[in-house]
């Protein structure tokens, strides 16, 4: 039951009319019932959150993975990151770039193993192709040689062989220069493709001619540049050793 506000009359709940003097009744306001209040929990942190240090050290390391060692340490910062991380009350942040630290580093553990016994297989490989190249481009160099000698002392029959490799580079044309090779080929003592050359003038005979001479290449640094010395002399045959420097007693490359 509710009261008439003008004439105090009692009418039913619910009527819109007072049914004694025909005022309006209006309906009072609801009240909305009060919400519970949700106290903060103990320990719960309410200011700014901060990124975590170490969470962003993990994911730096992570990605220096090419750095020896880095991978560790981006492991052991991630683990370190995470458990701060909980223990911080939401104080601390950078959850996500701990666990991506953690899965480069582990990622690199993984895959080095591998890179390793691809590398293990591929520098052997790749040195004795480096070495088979350099060998073969000592012996175009030594045949150059011999093609420029033998031209040579057709050239100057009062000579005979060069008393220097400087006499077949560039020049005039005549014996003391006489541009049968190149500036490179005329240097003495040249080193080319990982291989270092000698030439020697022979003694001379009653004439005063030159008439043997020997060349050797041998590689810069053993095993490594090279694997085969090799030797030439006026008889054009060139011959080679391993692990000592090949002479006119070696036995002639095939």
């Amino acid at each position: 039951m509710s009261t008439c506000p003008r004439c105090a009359a009692s009418l039913p709940d619910g009527v819109s009319f007072c049914s004694a003097c025909g005022s309006t009744i209006t309906a009072p306001p609801v009240t909305p019932p009060p919400q519970p209040y949700a106290p903060v929990q103990p320990g719960a942190y309410i200011g700014p959150q901060e990124n975590s240090g170490k969470a962003i050290g993990s994911l730096v390391c992570g990605l220096l993975f090419f750095i020896p060692f880095s991978f560790i340490v981006a492991i052991v910062l991630g683990h370190i990151a995470l458990s701060e991380i909980k223990r911080s009350a939401g104080r601390l942040k950078g959850q996500g770039m701990a666990i991506a630290g953690l899965v480069l580093g582990y990622g690199t553990i993984v895959f080095v193993p591998i890179l390793l016994i691809i590398a293990a297989i591929a520098i052997p490989n790749l040195l004795r192709a480096r070495m088979a190249a350099n060998e073969a481009s000592a012996v175009g160099a030594l045949r150059t040689y011999s093609t420029a000698m033998i031209t040579y002392a057709s050239q100057c029959p009062n000579v005979g062989f060069p008393a220097s490799v400087q006499d077949l580079g560039p020049g005039n044309g005549d014996c003391n220069g006489a541009n049968l090779v190149n500036t490179v080929f005329a240097t003495p003592a040249m080193e080319r493709s990982g291989y270092r050359f000698f030439y020697s003038p022979g003694p001379t005979d009653p004439g005063s001619h030159v008439v043997t001479y020997t060349i050797t290449a041998d590689p810069v640094t053993e095993n490594t540049t090279g694997s085969r010395h090799f030797f030439v002399d006026e008889s054009g045959v060139i011959r080679y050793a391993r692990d000592m420097p090949a002479t006119s007693a070696s036995p002639p490359l095939e």
